[in-house]
């Protein structure tokens, strides 16, 4: 039975290529992340298997999937590039350039929103004196607050919705969502004066079912929920239908607002306010990119 000895600069490539087809969930959806083609990762994947001696995942008709060797490894892989990111943050602290990257996760359809602080903070950390990568995960919250607790992400951008204990925050922003119709919708061309609280309700609502605060639930307690929708998108996929009414963030709606396609409905009585927060580990090592990214976000804040 083979057995790994020293651990190459090959090596740690071929762990890099396999982390992330276990992420992408396969060869083909990992092509376009990894620009080689799906041949060339079959082919590296074959020589990560015979360096550990055993089958890391099945692919085949039945779709991709890790083998128990290979969910081990993939963790394995977790810590050890962890690792070499952890080392790499040590040496650069020695130098006045910033080196390194920066893995950040951010939920969905925040770079409309007008307080741009996490841009604003990007665009000093990449400035042309300092040498930083910078990988964006756009994911649902809970993906982001599960990859910053394993060390998978640096830092998050995520509404304060359920935020373990272990994790540091760091106020971002509130964002402001209302009430729309679309153009089109019985309610659009009613004025608020003459809306009633029992009209709105007897329209079909859309139900968003990503998590939201016990206060915030509160508010579609008198809505005729007959719809749902995953994401904010889904939301406005529904509400330009003509046929549902729904909350969207204030800078979601925006754009369709201005084009006279959505309105807001009684704006002082249906609307809420989600803080969105910055996280990080309680208990992550000092990292200077990371470090700096804090700084930047409190400057532009």
């Amino acid at each position: 039975m083979p057995s790994l000895g020293q651990v190459s600069d090959y090596d740690i490539r071929l762990i890099r290529i396999f982390q992330t087809v276990v992420e992408c969930g396969g060869f083909t959806a990992a092509e376009t992340t990894l620009g080689i083609s799906r041949s060339a990762i079959s082919q590296y994947m074959k020589d990560l298997e015979e360096r550990l001696g055993f089958s890391l995942c099945q692919r085949g008709r039945g779709g991709f999937s890790l083998t128990e060797e290979g969910k081990e490894i993939y963790q394995a892989g977790l810590t050890l590039l962890t690792a070499l990111e952890t080392f790499k943050s040590d040496v650069n602290a020695l130098h006045h350039t910033i080196k390194g990257e920066l893995n950040i996760g951010i939920t969905d359809n925040l770079v409309s929103l007008p307080a741009m602080h996490v841009t604003d903070a990007l665009a000093e950390l990449t400035a042309p004196h300092h040498e930083v990568i910078v990988n964006i995960h756009m994911e649902p919250s809970d993906a982001v607050i599960r990859g910053v607790m394993d060390g998978h992400l640096h830092v998050g951008v995520v509404p304060s919705v359920n935020l373990p204990t272990s994790l540091a925050t760091r106020l971002l922003y509130d964002e402001p969502s209302y009430l729309y119709c679309a153009a089109g919708h019985p309610l659009f061309p009613i004025s608020d004066e003459r809306l009633t609280a029992s009209e709105i309700a007897s329209y079909p609502a859309i139900k968003p079912r990503y998590p939201l605060p016990n206060n915030v639930r509160e508010v579609y307690a008198d809505l005729n929920l007959r719809a749902s929708a995953s994401d904010r998108e889904g939301i406005a996929f529904l509400i330009l239908t003509g046929r549902f009414i729904g909350f969207l963030p204030e800078h979601v709606a925006a754009q369709w607002v201005a084009a006279g396609k959505m309105r807001a409905l009684h704006v002082n009585n249906y609307h809420y306010r989600i803080p969105f927060m910055l996280i990080t580990r309680h208990d992550r090592r000092p990292n200077r990119v990371v470090d700096a990214f804090l700084h930047f976000i409190a400057a532009t804040a």
